[in-house]
C-alpha cells in the first residue's frame, strides 16, 4: 500500500529505542524524513548510526527545551507535517504511596509535554494547511492495570486527543491516538522480570493477551504510518488500541 509519506518532515519524541524507534523506522522506510529526540546522547547516536535520523537531545520535561527542539526541528526541516508524541515513562507506585508531586510528574511528561509540543508544532502546520498529530497513549489510559500515576496522564492524553482534534481538523490537521498494550522491548523493567522469571514474557502473553504473545514495537510503527497518510484521511480524534485483544474494553 502507497502511503504517500515520501519527502513528509516527521519528529518523534523518545525516538531513540523502543515503540519510538521502531516509529521513526516506519517513516524513514516510507520515504520521510525524520527527527527523533531523547535525553540519552549514546542512544540517540545509536539511533542516527542505525536509521540516519536527525537527532535532538532535550529534556522534555523542560518547557524551554520543548521551545528549542520545534524552533530547531523547523530550522532543520524548514517546516514540520507529522509529530509523533511518543516520549514517557512510568511514575509511581500504589494511589496511596505516591506522593501528588509524583503523580505531577508523571502528568508533565505524559500528558504536559504532548499537549505543549502539538500547541507549538501545529502552529506550523495550520499556515500549511495541512498535517498530523499522533499521541501515543496506552490501553491503560482506557481501563485500569497499571502504575496509577501512569494511567491518569495516559487518560488525559487521550482525551486531549479528542478535544484537540475538533479544533485542529477545521485547518486539516488530523490529531489521532494509538493506545499500544504490553509492547517487548529491552528495558529496565522488562529485563528485571526476566531475571526474577526467565519465562515471564511466555506466561505474561499466554495469561493476558488473547493474540497469545506480546506486541512487536514494528506493529506500533506500522500503525503510526498508516495513521499519518491519506489512506488514514477520515480518522480524527480516535486512539486506537493496537493490543492482541489484551484491552477488556469493546472499543
Amino acid at each position: 500500500m502507497e502511503l504517500n509519506l515520501k519527502g513528509k518532515k516527521v519528529l518523534v519524541t523518545g525516538g531513540s529505542r523502543g515503540i519510538g524507534k521502531a516509529i521513526a523506522a516506519a517513516f524513514i522506510e516510507e520515504g520521510a524524513q525524520v527527527g527523533v529526540t531523547a535525553r540519552s546522547h549514546n542512544e540517540l547516536l545509536q539511533a542516527k548510526q542505525e536509521l540516519g535520523v536527525e537527532t535532538y537531545q532535550k529534556d522534555l520535561q523542560s518547557y524551554q527545551q520543548r521551545e528549542q527542539l520545534i524552533h530547531e526541528f523547523i530550522d532543520d526541516f524548514n517546516t514540520i507535517d507529522i509529530l509523533v508524541n511518543n516520549a514517557g515513562a512510568s511514575h509511581g507506585d500504589s494511589i496511596v504511596n505516591t506522593p501528588p508531586d509524583v503523580f505531577g510528574k508523571a502528568m508533565e511528561l505524559n500528558f504536559i509535554c504532548a499537549v505543549h509540543l502539538s500547541q507549538l508544532a501545529s502552529k506550523q502546520m495550520f499556515d500549511n494547511g495541512q498535517g498530523t498529530i499522533i499521541n501515543v497513549a496506552s490501553i491503560y489510559g482506557k481501563e485500569a492495570g497499571g502504575v496509577p500515576s501512569y494511567n491518569a496522564s495516559k487518560a488525559a492524553l487521550i482525551s486531549f486527543t479528542k478535544s484537540f482534534s475538533s479544533e485542529a481538523i477545521k485547518n486539516n490537521v488530523r490529531v489521532v491516538g494509538i493506545a499500544p498494550g504490553a509492547v517487548y522491548h529491552p528495558n529496565k523493567e522488562w529485563q528485571r522480570r526476566l531475571e526474577h522469571d526467565p519465562d515471564f514474557l511466555n506466561k505474561y502473553g499466554r495469561d493476558k493477551i488473547p493474540a497469545g504473545r506480546l506486541g512487536k514495537p514494528e506493529e506500533i510503527g506500522d500503525v503510526a504510518a498508516f495513521l499519518s497518510s491519506d489512506k488514514a484521511s477520515w480518522i480524527v480524534g480516535t486512539t486506537i488500541s493496537v493490543d492482541g485483544g489484551q484491552s477488556r474494553l469493546n472499543y
